[in-house]
């Protein structure tokens, strides 16, 4: 049977919210009365200027199995510079959708055309458990919209019979085989097949080990789906942080080693001024404010929350590009104003946000300084701002600086010594042949050192002054190709601060 939703943009609508979601004319189904599947598709045209979010009710009788949903859109050819059709797809069980996600069952973004749920398991985004009688809601978020329209076609089919049975969560642990208080290396945004990735947890877990890492953070986009997928890619060599990519409208900010299960819920955009909320409950599951590639050039991808709330950020996300540069100096820019204004600084991290082939996990990888390979002492280390982010596994730096009475600091930590005190400043770099250092302060690049040998190895001293330099950091770049452009960045570190708070 099918049936044919009018167009939205000719009907009364639902609003719901100041994010903007509409609820559109829906699926109804009687009881089974006998049937073992059933199907109702329903189809809907989108104008341009939609709502974030429209919901298709779908009313569940009692006695279903398994829910099945799948969904089609045109594609029309568009103008030169103008977006085309984009339509995202997701699923709230009986208890609604209220923003929060109490009836969140799953997401999928763009990256399927069908998914279903039933007790027992689900497709990669979603949520296996029992499909209750109710009113359910297709969640549609359409992403972009041509100048025609977005004309949708949704399909859902209900099978009845007596449910599986349900599949009780296996977690990874929150603890390794680490060296005691070391250096650790991981890659804290990664995507699987349980968002919009190719690759397996297991892939991941293999490519990780041999980027040399010591950690991985999961941050699908918008799920938690893949969380009880990683028991079994963890091991005494690997730890699996838990996590996930809020992906906003106006900014995507990773959840960083969440408890388990945790859902961070998405439907916002930052003038709606809802974010501090969401930031709270990260933090109340344990995990770090991220946010994630502050500069992208992507739809929807650059950071518009501002980083009040953030506990690092993300300055390097993949390989080395243009919008990292930029993340690089609008980060440096907010080490300054905490000097000027005598409060906290934001550490910076880097991550490959890799998804499939030829995207290389640990490039970059942030290199922590933790008391022990666990979720505690990793998050730890990176909310101190202890580390630094490094190309891949060859690249390592040890900096930091020393006053004249024994007094030392390392990176993220404060020298106190007085403002006038001789201060001496040293990097120890291994594995960037032909690469130069820079020393920047707040008053920008202050020294820069001739290229590393063949060897890659090499010892860097600069003297100042805590008047002089208020914060000294560490960037690692290949040879300039551009006049009066720097190279790439190969490394980096967080800074040292000089004197007395």
């Amino acid at each position: 049977m099918r049936e044919d939703a009018r167009d939205i943009g000719r009907r009364g609508l639902f609003v719901t919210g100041a994010a903007a979601a509409v609820t559109v004319a829906g699926v109804g189904f009687a009881a089974a009365g006998g049937a073992d599947r059933e199907t109702r598709t329903v189809r809907g045209t989108l104008p341009t200027g939609s709502p974030d979010f429209v919901y298709v009710p779908v009313e569940v009788p009692r006695g279903v199995r398994e829910l099945r949903v799948s969904y089609a859109y045109d594609r029309p050819a568009v103008p030169a510079g103008t977006a085309g059709n984009a339509l995202d797809i997701g699923l709230f069980d009986e208890r609604g959708t209220d923003l929060g996600g109490r009836g969140f069952r799953g997401w999928s973004g763009g990256a399927r055309s069908e998914f279903f749920v039933r007790a027992d398991d689900a497709t990669p985004g979603y949520l296996p458990g029992p499909v209750r009688p109710g009113t359910w809601h297709v969640a549609l978020g359409p992403y972009t919209v041509a100048p025609q329209g977005l004309a949708y076609e949704l399909t859902v089919t209900l099978s009845y019979g007596e449910p599986g049975a349900a599949a009780r969560p296996v977690y990874p642990p929150e603890r390794a085989r680490g060296r005691g208080r070391a250096w650790y290396r991981g890659d804290c945004h990664l995507h699987s097949v349980y968002s919009d990735g190719r690759r397996t947890p297991a892939e991941i877990g293999a490519l990780a080990r041999a980027a040399g890492l010591d950690f991985v953070n999961t941050s699908e986009h918008n799920t938690t789906s893949g969380h009880a997928h990683w028991a079994d890619v963890a091991g005494d060599d690997l730890l699996v942080l838990l996590g996930e990519e809020v992906t906003t409208r106006t900014g995507h900010v990773v959840a960083l080693g969440t408890d388990p299960g945790t859902f961070v819920d998405w439907r916002y955009r930052a003038r709606d001024d809802r974010f501090g909320r969401f930031a709270q409950r990260i933090r109340r599951a344990g995990g770090l404010v991220v946010p994630a590639h502050p500069h992208a050039t992507c739809v929807g991808c650059a950071w518009k929350f501002g980083f009040g709330e953030a506990d690092a950020v993300e300055v390097w996300n993949g390989p080395w590009t243009p919008d990292d540069e930029v993340a690089l100096a609008a980060w440096d820019a907010t080490l300054v104003a905490s000097v000027r204004d005598g409060r906290g600084w934001l550490p910076a991290m880097g991550s490959s946000d890799a998804h499939r082939d030829p995207d290389v996990v640990g490039l970059p990888q942030t290199v922590v300084l933790a008391d022990d390979l666990t979720r505690e002492a990793v998050l730890a280390g990176l909310r101190a701002g202890r580390s630094y982010v490094a190309q891949s596994r060859d690249v390592s730096l040890s900096f930091g600086a020393s006053g004249g009475r024994g007094e030392h600091a390392g990176i993220g930590e404060r020298l106190a010594v007085g403002r006038d005190t001789p201060v001496t400043v040293r990097l120890e770099v291994s594995g960037a042949p032909g690469c130069t250092v820079r020393l920047v302060t707040d008053q920008g690049v202050l020294f820069t050192g001739g290229p590393l040998p063949a060897s890659g190895t090499g010892t860097v001293e600069w003297r100042t002054t805590p008047a002089y330099a208020a914060y000294v950091r560490a960037e690692v770049r290949q040879a300039a190709t551009v006049p009066a452009v720097p190279g790439a960045l190969v490394a980096f570190t967080n800074p040292v601060f000089l004197g007395r708070d």
